[in-house]
């Protein structure tokens, strides 16, 4: 038995479900909950996704409420769903739903039920790939919609729900070609609310920026020469110097947050993902020659507040200096700055409405609110936010361990039924805030 299997299992049995959790459910809350596990039982893991089984599903779910729905795809194959309810004023700016189709892919024999099964034990437990990342809230914005109609109720501003493809993939052919198209144009986005990540804590975390993902390939060359020979500036010693060199700048970015006096997500983290050197043989690699090649690489992760020049000047004279004969490409994997040139943050302060509204539409859910956070990883909120749209990650899960991208992902159903609770708060506030507030 493997330790991430026994790790997983630690946290299944370390876990306590909240309160209530068994309580009796109406007819209505077990067919919500029956709805969520059909989505979940759509394998929309890559690297085949079944996008045309999950956009079927969701197209029939939509307009069963009466709203407008329909399939883009800026890519054959990979649609993408737009919801529409349209408000009293649609001339006010629009709020936007945002959640990703697709999910990480699952090894099986790590869980303790099938990841695509989507079963419910006696406790409550809904496992799943997916349960958290993200098709919970995919769901919950289609029932708060249902429960809000069947209230009567009238958004004055627009609201929209985007379902799209190949997030967990970087988003090229999903989200980042909906923000730049005519048709998101059209939609006068106001404020957008896309996926969080669930909280081991009795409060919601809230995520008003992510870190940016870039990825660092740092080569080396020298001269070859005899295993047992030791000479200055070979391609593996200058890359060791390298490695050695960023080794230390993580740790001194490791030391701040494991002194408390910043976040994971508020430092530069800079980690090893692969080194390529040697010379082949066919029985491995000739281990009586040193290479004149070598080359490594770096999952590198910035906060929005970074310098980049001081970065770049660090590689170039401390990681990979040119006379140390390295060379290195620092790739951009996403947008760094809005198009007014400002960092891809959206105010979580008095200064912003659309704040203001949420927050006090979660408190009166019945919900707790954390203090907002830099999201460590990457979201589709990064593209809304390049348009200048503010953007909040959002996705109501207290009291449940994080378990996006584990083996053995599950949801309380009690945690996504109250979800559906908080998104009609939020979804009725956000859309009735009145234009003199933005």
């Amino acid at each position: 038995m493997s330790r991430v299997f026994v790790y997983s299992l630690i946290i299944l049995l370390s876990f306590h479900p909240p309160p209530g959790a068994t309580a009796s459910l109406t007819a209505q809350e077990e067919e919500q909950i029956e709805r969520f596990q059909r989505y979940l039982r759509i394998r929309t893991a890559h690297p085949d996704p079944d996008y045309a089984a999950a956009a079927a599903f969701l197209l029939e779910e939509a307009r069963s409420i009466g709203l407008h729905a329909l399939a883009i795809e800026f890519v054959p194959g990979k649609p993408l769903l737009l919801i529409s309810w349209p408000g009293s004023d649609p001339s006010l700016p629009s709020l936007l739903l945002n959640s990703h189709i697709d999910s990480v892919p699952a090894e099986p024999s790590r869980w303790i039920h099938p990841p695509f099964a989507a079963i419910r034990d006696a406790g409550g437990r809904i496992f799943a790939r997916g349960a958290q990342d993200d098709k919970s809230i995919a769901v919950q914005y289609l029932e708060a919609l249902r429960n809000l109609k069947a209230a009567g109720f009238v958004p004055a501003r627009s609201v929209h729900i985007s379902l799209v493809p190949d997030e967990e993939i970087g988003g090229a052919d999903g989200a980042a070609r909906f923000a730049a198209s005519e048709q998101f144009r059209a939609l006068n986005v106001g404020f957008v609310l896309d996926e969080g990540q669930a909280s081991p804590t009795d409060e919601f975390r809230v995520f008003y920026a992510d870190r940016s993902p870039w990825s660092l390939i740092v080569r080396s060359v020298g001269a070859p020469g005899h295993g047992s020979r030791m000479f200055d500036g070979g391609a593996m010693e200058n890359l060791m110097d390298c490695v050695e060199a960023i080794a230390r700048f993580r740790e001194s970015q490791f030391d701040q947050v494991k002194s408390g006096s910043k976040a994971a997500s508020e430092v530069i983290s800079v980690n090893p993902v692969y080194m390529k050197a040697g010379t082949p043989s066919p029985t491995g690699f000739v281990m009586n020659m040193q290479p004149s090649e070598a080359e490594v690489g770096f999952d590198v992760r910035l906060p929005p507040t970074t310098d980049l020049s001081v970065l770049k000047r660090r590689i170039d004279e401390e990681w990979a200096p040119n006379i140390k004969n390295m060379t290195y490409q620092l790739i951009q994997k996403g947008p760094i700055r809005d198009n007014k040139g400002r960092p891809l943050a959206t105010p979580t302060d008095e200064s912003n409405p659309w704040w203001s509204a949420f927050k006090q539409a979660v408190l009166a859910s019945g919900g707790k609110l954390a203090k907002p956070e830099i999201l460590s990883s990457t979201t589709d909120a990064r593209f809304m936010r390049q348009m200048g749209i503010p953007a909040l990650g959002f996705s109501p899960m207290a009291n449940t361990p994080i378990l996006l991208h584990d083996h053995n992902e599950f949801l309380m159903d009690s945690v996504f039924l109250k979800g559906i609770k908080v998104y009609e708060h939020v979804i009725s506030a956000l859309s009735s805030l009145p234009e003199t507030s933005v």
